[in-house]
């Protein structure tokens, strides 16, 4: 019991003595006889000050600007209503500022708002640029900061446009202030004297259901944070804001002849206010403490305080402003831990003295500067990583992937090193792709396992979110025909994919290099395409969110070693929705696969891919290329010249040469009817990827098992085909809708290709 009152009682001393140094630091800050803390402020550093010394009656501040009063235990600035929360003598003072808002009046009716503008008399002291950001909230609402200073206004602000609801709370899930519902803009330096108030500019008209009030304010960065519930009014009354303050109105220069100079101490220096006039003082190098005090400025102990970089604090003696390192008597070196410390001293002439002295000295600062070096430019590769990290979204995918229950299905973040040393440090002859949105890289991890590993041009740093939110979302995509996306990389400036390698190239490849395209029997295209549809089927309909893929074509068709077919390459993707059936995009693509009816509308659906996917037939059946210069100019658009010979019954004269015998003419015209159909210029009457799949999948069932279709014949496949385009000169669709009087296959030839450019 005795040893364990007596452990208490050593605990009680140590928190009085903490407190007593801590009390004893702030009295030694300000005057004699001056208060020195009031209320949470437990420091109050001269040359501000409360009133006169109870020691000397003289004033506890430099100039009358700096006179603050003590007031129910809530500090003031001289007589005024503003509260100081904080002092610091490196020129920062932080106070407390009310907010303006405005707020829909009904007793004056819907159509009018009532609000109030704040100013903040400060002609001593500058509201800090680089700690301070000015916000308003609200909806149709925009907020002003105007400055007064010698005559002339200078003024900022923003402004936020809400139209519903739910498009705050979509684009404000992080918390961010970013232009709805919330804005914030920088504050120009140097603004004193401020006012600034809130103001509706359509008086909450168009947000009535759930905004009727706004409100502006100036806030030290980091102590706001916008919440979708303060749209129903402000939680808040008042903000803390940081302040700069300086002595003096003139230059440290012109200052230092005066009597009034305020850098009292001997070992004290003078800088110029980052602002048009006065200056600030603080403590020499070797030296802590307050530098407008005469004794303010204290030598600072670096061989006690362990501050030193001599090989024992024994071999440590202070110096005024800094220290020495020695080797006593007995012993020789100069007693630094870079340089060896202290050794005893052997016999030796002067010579070897000094050369061994010399020697030693040149290694150390080789060694020394080395080293300092190699410390530089690892912090600054490391910070580099880490402002790309988060540049990219890297914090935003590492919570999104913790709460994903599903390990087994989560993104890997591969680290820059891991994957520079998977390509070789991204050797040129590791390049196996090149195309429109990156480059692709052959890479090998630590495992054995070989990636694709794809460098990407460039990002939309406003699209972040977006593109983690792809990221996570293609990850978890499992199906054997689409490229599985196996993690990224956020520390370098553009963001690194990997990728499953599919080691076979692509069907652009086997189509259409010199002499390789005839070896692909009708078989192996047939199945490439029914794959290829299963993939996109997958992506518009089985994903948890649609992917339309907005750039299909053979060259983003992987074959593996068994020609198995893999949707790659989703650059361009986007994710719908799914209260949408369509988004509206600026037109990407490629040319001779892109839908025209998206071309002219910019409306992106599902049925875009639909269109690419019939180009890609059209490939499979001729082995052309969709648009060549080297071809006759009526040739040239190559789904263009495969519906007019569609329609004139000359079907087999655009086939690839040694692609059809008997066995598989039915096959051929059935799918040559189906790219017909997916090349409709109005999405509507074109036929959903599921569908596709589905007869495509049918038509190998019929050469599988030929009982199924035993009572077709070649006569009934030609019917088919004059049905087809029957249904094409009528107008009628696949799925019995009616068209307006317009020939589909008359429209497409209109298309003024202007000779491919």
């Amino acid at each position: 019991m005795a040893t364990m009152r007596l452990k208490e009682m050593q605990k009680h001393l140590t928190r009085l003595t903490v407190v007593l140094l801590m009390a004893l630091e702030a009295a030694s800050q300000a005057l004699p006889g001056c208060p020195y803390s009031c209320g949470i402020v437990s420091s109050i550093p001269y040359p501000f000050g409360i009133g006169n010394s109870n020691l000397t009656g003289e004033n506890c501040f430099l100039d009358k600007e700096l006179n603050l009063t003590c007031t129910n235990s809530i500090l003031y600035r001289g007589k005024g209503n503003v509260q100081i929360l904080n002092i610091t003598l490196a020129g920062k003072i932080d106070m407390l500022t009310y907010i303006s808002e405005v707020r829909k009046n009904e007793s004056l009716g819907r159509e009018e708002t009532q609000g109030y503008d704040v100013s903040l008399t400060t002609p001593v002291f500058g509201i800090s640029s680089e700690d301070n950001k000015f916000v308003t909230v609200g909806c149709d609402t925009y907020g002003y900061l105007n400055s007064f200073r010698n005559g002339a206004e200078s003024s900022t602000g923003c402004l936020t446009r809400c139209d519903t609801l739910e498009s705050v709370e979509s684009m404000q899930r992080s918390g961010n202030c970013t232009g709805i519902g919330c804005c914030q803009v920088d504050i120009p330096p140097g603004m004193k004297n401020i006012t600034f108030q809130a103001l509706s500019f359509n008086n909450f008209n168009s947000t009535s259901d759930f905004n009727d009030c706004g409100f502006s304010f100036v806030v030290k960065n980091g102590n706001y944070t916008f919440s979708v519930d303060h749209l129903n009014g402000a939680p808040f009354s008042m903000t803390p804001i940081v302040m700069d303050w300086s002595v003096g109105n003139d230059t440290c220069e012109a200052s230092m002849l005066r009597a009034d100079y305020a850098c009292k101490s001997p070992y004290s220096e003078c800088e110029n206010s980052p602002f048009e006039y006065g200056y600030r003082c603080k403590c020499k190098q070797g030296f802590q403490g307050n530098a407008y005090l005469l004794h303010g400025c204290e030598d600072i102990p670096e061989c006690t305080n362990n501050k030193h970089n001599c090989d024992s604090e024994y071999h440590c003696r202070e110096t005024l402003g800094s220290f020495e390192c020695f080797c006593p008597d007995g012993l020789i070196g100069n007693g630094t831990k870079e340089g060896g410390g202290c050794h005893p001293r052997q016999p030796a002439d002067a010579f070897t003295k000094i050369v061994i002295g010399a020697g030693v000295g040149l290694i150390a600062l080789f060694i020394g500067i080395s080293w300092l070096y190699l410390m530089y430019q690892k912090r600054k590769v490391l910070k580099l990583k880490q402002k790309f990290f988060q540049q990219n979204g890297g914090i935003i995918l590492r919570q999104q992937l913790s709460t994903k229950e599903d390990s087994s299905q989560t993104t890997t973040i591969f680290s820059a090193e891991q994957l520079k040393k998977a390509t070789n440090n991204f050797d040129e002859s590791l390049i196996i792709g090149k195309g429109g949105y990156g480059t692709v890289f052959k890479g090998f991890l630590s495992n054995n396992k070989v990636v694709a590993i794809k460098k990407s041009k460039t990002v939309d740093q406003s699209q972040v979110e977006q593109f983690i939110n792809e990221v996570i979302i293609l990850s978890q995509i499992n199906h054997r025909n689409v490229v599985k996306l196996l993690g990224c990389c956020l520390e370098t400036e553009v963001p690194l994919l990997v990728y499953e390698f599919v080691n076979n190239g692509t069907l652009f490849d086997y189509l259409h290099k010199q002499g390789q395209g005839v070896n692909v029997s009708w078989k192996t295209r047939l199945r490439i395409a029914t794959e290829a549809a299963a993939a996109l089927s997958y992506l518009h309909s089985a994903a948890s969110i649609p992917i339309i893929h907005r750039d299909v074509k053979t060259a983003n068709i992987l074959l593996d070693d068994t020609y198995t077919a893999k949707v790659s390459d989703f650059g361009a993707s986007r994710l719908v929705p799914l209260d949408q059936t369509e988004i509206a995009t600026i037109v990407q693509g490629t040319f001779g696969y892109l839908d025209p009816e998206y071309m002219q509308s910019s409306q992106l659906t599902e049925k875009s891919d639909v269109y690419s996917f019939g180009v890609v037939l059209v490939e499979l059946l001729t082995g052309e290329k969709p648009f060549s210069f080297d071809r006759a100019e009526e040739k040239r658009s190559l789904t263009a010249h495969f519906l007019c010979r569609l329609k004139e019954d000359r079907l087999f004269d655009v086939l690839q040469v040694g692609l059809l015998d008997e066995e598989n003419q039915q096959e051929i015209m059935e799918v040559a009817i189906l790219a017909a159909r997916c090349l409709r210029l109005t999405g509507e009457e074109r036929p959903a990827m599921k569908e596709l799949t589905m007869e495509l999948e049918g038509i190998k069932l019929t050469k599988k098992h030929p009982w199924i279709n035993a009572g077709r014949n070649f006569e009934e496949s030609e019917y088919l085909l004059y049905e087809a385009q029957s249904s094409y000169e009528h107008g009628d669709s696949s799925s019995g809708q009616q068209n307006t009087g317009y020939d589909t296959l008359r429209e497409l030839e209109l298309i003024d290709f202007g000779n491919g450019r």
